[in-house]
């Protein structure tokens, strides 16, 4: 070999290496990047998240990047804004009561039959896991954690499409008996046995009795809050533009989103009496596409957009007497519960 071909095998070998500890550092520094939460946002940091301690506030992380985005984190409801203790568990949508939960899950570019919805206990093991038929919408558990309830979108992507279809679903954690379409109940509309191709179900919020709910029904172009009964298989309407029903711990009211602009994705957040069916407007102003969570019998949460962020949410709260103002309960959140 000659000196002037060593000196380029050389030159070479240098080149290489450099390219190499170049492309290292580029894939640390991605790494470093994405293992680390947003500039400014909550301290989190992984640990033990369990549904049966009182005084919890659970919610899915959602803001920046990183390991936990998507995870299921605690904090203690009477400090939200302390560090986060995030799980394992990754949801799209999650809910728990009485230490269970209902964790929907979907992959992102998967076959439909990859989604599921995951039942867990307190400890976030799942017990049982069910095939879901679209996109995960929405989750409840009911008070006692016997019952849970789920929606996904089958086609179409909002509630504000103009063409979509939900399937939305309950099942009875002791006893595995699942009613996978709820669209299979009667419906009694005005005294009337309702059918009709076009009915959907969504937004379900379950009594204390284990047997009534409610939910959102949506036929001939209206949205009707209906009230159910899990054991008669059968759902009564109530009264029109409801959506997403959620029913207070002392069960006297329910939350909902109402449409305030015919054929537009625009929706104020009330409050009814079930008494009376009289409802009042809350102090948020902003069209909210959620189903609200009462945090006790006195505050809603729910979540709005992140200002100038894609895919992050932040939750919110507001007091349920229509008093008050909006108030930031925790950035880069969604799907919150208050345990105990």
């Amino acid at each position: 070999m000659t000196l002037s071909n060593s000196r380029r095998l050389l030159v070479l070998a240098v080149a290489v290496l450099l390219l190499g500890g170049l492309a290292a550092a580029l894939v640390l520094r991605s790494a470093t990047r994405d293992d680390e939460p947003s500039a400014g946002g909550p301290t989190i940091a992984a640990g033990t998240v369990t549904l049966d301690r009182p005084g919890s506030l659970t919610f899915l992380n959602n803001g920046g990047q990183g390991p936990h985005r998507g995870t299921l984190a605690s904090v203690p409801a009477d400090a939200p804004e302390s560090a986060r203790t995030a799980s394992e568990l990754g949801c799209q949508r999650f809910y728990a009561a009485a230490g269970t939960g209902v964790c929907l899950r979907s992959t992102p570019g998967a076959l439909a039959q990859d989604n599921k919805a995951l039942i867990v206990d307190a400890e976030l093991r799942t017990l049982r896991s069910f095939p879901l038929a679209g996109t995960p919408s929405r989750a409840r558990v009911s008070p006692s954690g016997r019952f849970a309830a789920w929606t996904v979108f089958v086609s179409g992507e909002s509630y504000g499409a103009a063409f979509f279809s939900t399937r939305t679903a309950i099942v009875d954690t002791r006893t595995w008996k699942l009613e996978a379409n709820l669209e299979e109940f009667a419906i009694d509309m005005d005294g009337r046995e309702h059918r009709a191709q076009d009915v959907n179900f969504w937004g379900v919020t379950f009594s204390k009795d284990d047997d009534t709910f409610y939910a959102t029904v949506s036929t001939g172009g209206e949205t009707h809050l209906v009230k159910g009964s899990i054991s008669g298989r059968s759902v009564k309407t109530l009264v029109k533009n409801v959506e997403c029903p959620s029913l207070s711990p002392d069960e006297t009211r329910i939350a909902y989103k109402k449409r305030v602009r015919a054929g537009a994705s625009l929706w104020r957040e009330h409050v009814m009496d079930l008494g009376t069916l009289r409802d009042h407007a809350l102090a948020e102003k902003r069209s909210v596409d959620d189903q609200a969570a009462w945090l006790d019998d006195r505050t809603l949460a729910y979540a709005l957009p992140t200002d100038g962020a894609a895919d992050s949410t932040d939750l919110w709260t507001v007091p349920a007497d229509g008093s008050g103002t909006p108030r930031l309960l925790a950035p880069g959140a969604s799907s919150p519960a208050r345990l105990g």
